[in-house]
């Protein structure tokens, strides 16, 4: 069946989303306020013209009311199991019948999210990948009571978005995050062990174990209070470093500045 995506969210992932979503069905997305719904339609604009992607069919809403006629519903809010429930509340008097409601939670509990849902049939983990339009895996985790259709459907949606989608257990961290943040965070733990700088010690795995991007800059990229987020959820040991830049408001290349300096 062909979707009627919406996306409850403005920030990175969920304009990550609209923008992949538009070359196959009509797209909602849903912002809190007309300052967050204006820099979102300026981001997915922006994304659109790099690749070529005509977002004619993306209408950015402040109404939460108009994500009624959404039949796949994504919320991409914050890394937060009590953000989400708060926004699934708010989800819960307007969702379609029949609607799929899916979280990009890329940590937390699917199980725990589906209960705070409601609709534990309907639901889904969508984690996808920063940059959304580039990054070509889906992990799907679905709950133990999804319901056969919501599985179809989920994968369906995935191939139509040109992404290459495996069913992940609910595990805290999935599969790339639980194997990729401890590896992370040892970076940062040889940083400070050595001295070496966060510039140095990714260009020596980015030319020595052919990484297209260091740890430090993909921390950066992530975002350190999302990295610390995760970290928490799966049981990686957060190291004092990136506890200190979040502490400071040094989030990474979204504030400008994380381990590396991104305001040139």
């Amino acid at each position: 069946m062909s979707e009627t995506v919406a996306v409850a969210g403005s920030g990175t992932i969920a304009c990550g989303i609209a923008v992949t979503a538009a070359p196959t069905s009509k797209v909602l997305l849903w912002a809190r306020s007309p300052e967050s719904a204006d820099r979102a339609r300026k981001s997915i604009e922006k994304q659109a013209a790099k690749l070529e992607v005509d977002v004619a069919n993306v209408t950015v809403t402040t109404e939460l009311e108009d994500l009624r006629a959404a039949t796949y519903l994504v919320e991409a809010v914050s890394e937060d199991h009590e953000t989400k429930a708060a926004v699934f509340g708010k989800l819960e008097s307007i969702i379609a019948d029949g609607a799929i409601l899916a979280t990009t939670t890329s940590s937390l509990s699917i199980e725990k999210l589906a209960e705070a849902s409601g609709i534990h049939e309907r639901f889904v983990g969508l984690h996808v990948f920063n940059p959304v339009t580039k990054m070509e895996l889906i992990e799907l985790v679905f709950p133990q009571a999804a319901s056969d259709d919501t599985k179809d459907r989920s994968r369906a949606l995935a191939e139509a978005w040109k992404k290459s989608a495996i069913e992940i257990p609910d595990v805290p961290g999935f599969v790339v995050n639980k194997l990729l943040f401890p590896f992370l965070f040892s970076a940062v733990e040889l940083k400070q062990e050595t001295g070496l700088s966060a510039k140095d010690i990714d260009t020596c795995m980015q030319l020595g174990a052919g990484q297209p991007m260091g740890p430090f800059a993909l921390l950066d990229f992530v975002g350190l209070d999302v990295s610390k987020a995760i970290g928490e959820v799966i049981g990686a040991p957060v190291p004092r470093e990136l506890d200190e830049l979040v502490a400071q408001g040094k989030l990474g290349r979204k504030s400008g500045e994380g381990f590396l300096d991104w305001r040139r």
